[in-house]
């Protein structure tokens, strides 16, 4: 069984498309306590310490029933917008989000997306569990916007969507007509690499 130690909406509405079965926890983890200067190292370090979090605190987590937890795999994922070199995660308010689009707007950035597998085993009576295995990757996507106007910018700050999502936008919601391209894995950019994860559990013999 997967557990996505995640919150997100976006991860949660991908794994569902996909009809990978799962159940999603929020880890609670305080991102703040990391620091890391590589954007793409914080990024992977941020989504083990997730995963990690959730694996220490499984004895205290209410279980859905009907599931087979026998073998239990947890997914931790975090992401990362990069712009020239300087990390953005979300807006703390509309005049950041305002700033961040009139920069970025005609430009490219990178959205890194650590992702942490821990494969394990579980007792759902003793609630022991243990991590046979660890499997570890960031993966980058580069996203090219479309040039806009200010009035444009303006228009999707009001939405405040952007002051939800890593780096400001969502490709998934209004945000995605202003994206013009992407290179790399599409559904990196909203939070999590399908073919990724399809690849280990692959690996590891789990069906999908």
């Amino acid at each position: 069984m997967l557990i996505l130690a995640s919150a997100s909406q976006s991860r949660k509405k991908l794994l569902e498309n996909c009809q990978i079965e799962f159940v999603q926890i929020s880890s609670n983890f305080d991102e703040s306590s990391i620091k890391e200067k590589n954007i793409s190292n914080l990024a992977l370090e941020l989504s083990s310490q997730k995963a990690k979090c959730l694996a220490e605190n499984i004895q205290n987590i209410s279980l859905p029933g009907e599931f087979n937890y026998s073998s239990l795999e947890i997914l931790g994922c975090d992401s990362i917008f990069e712009f020239k070199g300087k990390a953005f995660g979300k807006p703390l308010d509309k005049e950041e989000a305002f700033s961040r689009w009139k920069t970025m707007s005609g430009e490219f950035g990178f959205l890194h997306t650590g992702h942490t597998l821990l494969m394990c085993n579980f007792n759902l009576d003793s609630r022991i569990l243990t991590v046979s295995k660890t499997i570890k990757k960031t993966v980058s996507s580069r996203v090219y916007f479309s040039k806009l106007e200010e009035s444009e910018i303006k228009n999707y700050v009001d939405t405040l969507e952007p002051l939800y999502c890593a780096g400001g936008f969502a490709l998934e919601g209004i945000g995605g007509k202003y994206i013009e391209m992407i290179e790399g894995c599409f559904s990196n950019v909203m939070g999590l690499s399908l073919p990724w994860l399809r690849n280990q559990l692959f690996k590891e013999g789990i069906p999908q």
